[in-house]
């Protein structure tokens, strides 16, 4: 046996797959990515299926095929399903599985938190469709406008919002691993401007994720505390005003549709170039332009309440936004074009429905802009025009280019290729059937035909379209289930796919189908397109010349590179299967389905199960003490095997999470003070806030915790652990004694959060402090269990460096609450 053989040996075992039973406990993003596309495609199957009962329903005139009870449960799990459950998840699961190849990398750096994200989407998923089965959906709409949805009686609407803040949770892990994925994962030599294109648009739409998801979180807590605690934040009788959640839910919700586009854009942005035979046109304007795009899409949210009676300059403000929003878009848009009239294309599947997504986006674009500007937005807002725009832009802009990307990543995923005979069907009935079934709608919504109706009287005049539009959805359900079923088929018998069967020139195609571990060795990258401009790439790397060519020791690594010149900093070891990630998210899936239903010693013994599943992750896989200080990662190169502060991915990955619950938190500053802007007196005549004793108190011992635990830090890293854990245990005694006094503002001073939005919003920003710095007390109390243990040492502190950086976030908000809520009230 030759060397090489011998190491390739040595990679197969170590990154293989379990067999069996144990295949469900693995954690590599090859088969963790897979299930995850194939769950998302199966929830996308099942709206699919709702969207034809509500067309069929609407096929007729005065059609009884459902009553209206459960066609609102329909069309609201139908939107609801395809947003949360279809559209986000598919770009974080594509992304699972093809980006670590395109950055040459072995692996994303949290492997478990992946698994971790799948599981939370499973069960969260699950929960939220099934619930249509018990008549028990929600069926507010997919966007839960109260009073309607917070006065209503039942558990849909409760499931809706803690089925889909649990989902969430699975969109926020997945957003971090990939944002730390692209930054820190890099091939050596693959600096910022040599990342490929899917890179950045992950990155982009990463940092929309962070900043978007947490404003519906935030939401959802204050909808949820008024549905089980009656705390009056939608109620105008007690101060509360329904407007917030409109706010609090668009702040997402009209980012998010540029969150699903951007990733499919980016699959065009490596398929178009790979059919065109030749690199990407404008490579620099699309990057400018993705950031300007995910940058502009935060000033539209109010593009959806031009009808709520917002002042004209308001109006005026985000119509100008909404326009402004076409610029980056059409410049990425016209990138695509000139890549293909600039090259020689290839004909092929995978660009016909880049060709066919082009087309559809174009058209939806145009009525977006028509949309954006406020009287032709007054006169179709909520009808069947808004639908028809919504679909084209989504189904355009999203959905084919998925349909490219399943087609073009196909051979590289599963070995075989589709076919091309069944792939043109799918695509022409596809195409055909969506501007059949969409096209009409326009017409329907500018005849008058409102969102939400169950059924219509025929002197409408809206029949012959709504059956055309029925006709239509059926033709392109056929077309996508033809693809489906090409998938699927077995096809045991047709010949493997060629290695790079299309051709392409980037890095995830130099790897061979099968194996786990992606790359035969990390190669040096000087190119964006290398397996174009060196055309001994495939050799060498196969031949073991680049990094990480064996794994000796058995344990799964992959490279850690700095931010902007991917130099080489650290030789990551990436967990092994277990099955931790699945316990915890079944752990904290209990706690968000028993809320549901008010079962409070589940829930609690669902907390507890998180509580220790985590635990027991973070204390076997996380800042592992290696056996060595370095290791020869090829070519001499000696590179440590553990690094912490800012060089660490773990550092990086606590930093982008902490940014994201630090925008939830000022989605609820955000509340404060949109109550104190609809309010004359705020606080009310008659009700007195905290007072500035205790928020002062509470101010001084959140500093007092924070600057202990980064002493503690310091202490540590001088070679003095015994006081450093002493630090740690007095850091904990104060932030507890900053939660007690906390609390005692509100408390003492009488706030009842049922009787106005003024005690109630107080309340909830003291309770997220409190729990924020109770989960710091644990984490203080971990790095004091590691310190004992040996397993954080002054040269191994990665632990209380990520500890600090919490604190750091704590410490801001825990300050920031006690000036609102002591001091605020006193200047008004």
């Amino acid at each position: 046996m030759t060397d090489r053989q011998a190491e390739e040996q040595q990679l197969a075992a170590v990154w293989e797959s379990p067999k069996g039973w144990r295949y469900w406990s693995d954690v590599n993003n090859t088969v963790v990515g897979l299930w995850y596309t194939a769950t998302a495609f199966a929830f996308m199957l099942f709206g699919g299926v709702l969207a034809l009962i509500i067309r069929t329903q609407l096929a007729v005139p005065e059609n009884t095929l459902v009553e209206a009870e459960t066609y609102n449960q329909v069309f609201t799990l139908h939107g609801t399903v395809m947003m949360f459950l279809f559209a986000v998840p598919i770009f974080e699961a594509v992304a699972i599985l093809i980006l670590p190849g395109m950055l040459g990398a072995r692996d994303l750096p949290f492997p478990r938190l992946s698994a971790f994200g799948y599981w939370c989407f499973l069960i969260g998923g699950v929960f939220v469709c099934g619930s249509i089965f018990f008549n028990s959906a929600p069926d507010a709409g997919w966007f839960m406008y109260p009073p309607l949805s917070t006065e209503q009686s039942g558990i849909g609407a409760d499931i809706w919002l803690l089925g889909l803040s649990f989902i969430e949770v699975a969109s926020i892990a997945a957003a971090v691993e990939l944002i730390v994925g692209v930054l820190k994962c890099r091939a050596p030599g693959m600096h910022i401007n040599l990342t490929p294109l899917y890179g950045w648009y992950v990155l982009v739409v990463g940092g929309m994720i962070l900043f978007a998801f947490p404003p519906l979180i935030a939401g959802d807590l204050l909808f949820e505390l008024e549905r089980l605690l009656d705390w009056p934040f939608f109620d105008v009788t007690r101060g509360g005003d329904p407007i917030l959640w409109q706010h609090l839910f668009w702040i997402f919700g009209h980012p998010e549709v540029y969150i699903i586009f951007l990733p499919a854009i980016a699959l065009l942005a490596m398929i178009v170039p790979t059919f065109a035979q030749r690199p990407i046109a404008g490579y620099s304007w699309i990057v400018l332009s993705a950031l300007g795009t995910g940058f502009l899409s935060f000033g539209l949210w109010v593009h959806h309440m031009f009808t709520t009676g917002l002042p004209s300059i308001s109006l005026g403000f985000f119509s100008a936004a909404s326009e402004a929003v076409a610029i980056p878009t059409g410049i990425q848009i016209f990138a695509f074009i000139s890549t293909v009239m600039l090259g020689s294309v290839v004909r092929s599947v995978p660009m016909l429905f880049c060709l066919g997504a082009l087309a559809i986006f174009v058209l939806g674009g145009l009525t977006g802009v028509m949309v954006a500007v406020a009287p032709f937005d007054f006169q179709v807002h909520d009808s069947y025009f808004i639908v028809a725009h919504l679909h084209y832009t989504l189904i355009g802009g999203m959905l084919f280019p998925v349909m490219a990307g399943i087609v073009y990543y196909y051979p590289m995923v599963r070995g075989k290729t589709l076919s091309r005979k069944l792939g043109i069907w799918s695509f022409w009935l596809m195409f055909a059937g969506f501007n059949i079934s969409f096209l009409p709608m326009h017409l329907t919504g500018m005849l008058g035909m409102p969102r939400r109706v169950f059924t219509y009287g025929a002197e409408r005049g809206w029949s012959e379209l709504n059956l055309l539009s029925t006709v239509g959805a059926f033709v392109f359900a056929a077309g996508f289930l033809i693809l489906v079923w090409d998938c699927v088929r077995p096809r045991r018998q047709e010949p493997d796919a060629p290695r790079n069967v299309w051709k392409a020139g980037t890095l995830e195609w130099a790897a061979r189908f099968g194996d786990n571990y992606g790359l035969r060795s990390i190669p040096h990258i000087d190119s964006r397109y290398p397996l174009w401009d060196d055309k001994d790439f495939t050799r060498k790397l196969d031949a073991g010349e680049g990094l990480l060519a064996s794994a000796e020791e058995g344990k799964r690594e992959t490279l850690v590179t700095s931010v902007l010149d991917a130099k080489p900093i650290q030789i990551l070891r990436v967990a092994k299967p277990g099955w931790l990630p699945m316990i915890a998210a079944i752990g904290l899936g209990a706690v968000f389905i028993f809320m549901t239903f008010k079962w409070w010693i589940p829930t609690a013994l669902g907390f507890a199960l998180f509580l220790w599943a985590t635990l027991r992750w973070l204390w076997t896989g996380t800042a592992e003490i290696p056996e060595k200080e370095s290791k020869d990662a090829g070519g001499g190169l000696m590179l440590p095997l553990y690094v912490s502060g800012v060089r660490s991915s773990g550092w990086w990955a606590m930093f982008i999470t902490m940014t994201g619950d630090f925008t939830a938190f000022l989605a609820l500053l955000f509340g404060y003070f949109f109550f104190w802007t609809i309010h004359p007196d705020f606080p009310p005549p008659g009700v007195t806030g905290p007072g500035w004793v205790w928020p002062v108190m509470a101010g001084m011992a959140v500093m007092l915790s924070w600057g202990l635990t980064f002493a503690s830090r310091l202490v540590n890293a001088a070679g003095h652990p015994g006081q450093a854990r002493f630090l740690l245990v007095a850091g904990g005694i104060a932030a507890l004694v900053a939660c007690l006094a906390v609390l005692a503002g509100p408390w003492t001073s009488g706030l009842d959060p049922t009787t106005h939005s003024y005690p109630a919003i107080v309340w909830t920003l003291a309770i997220w402090v409190v729990a924020h710095l109770a989960t710091g007390v644990l984490m203080q109390g971990y790095c004091f269990a590691r310190s004992l243990h040996g397993k954080m040492t002054p040269r191994y502190d990665a632990d209380i460096w990520n500890v600090t950086l919490y604190w750091h976030f704590a410490a801001i908000m825990g300050v920031v609450t006690c000036l609102v809520i002591g001091f605020f009230p006193m200047l008004t």
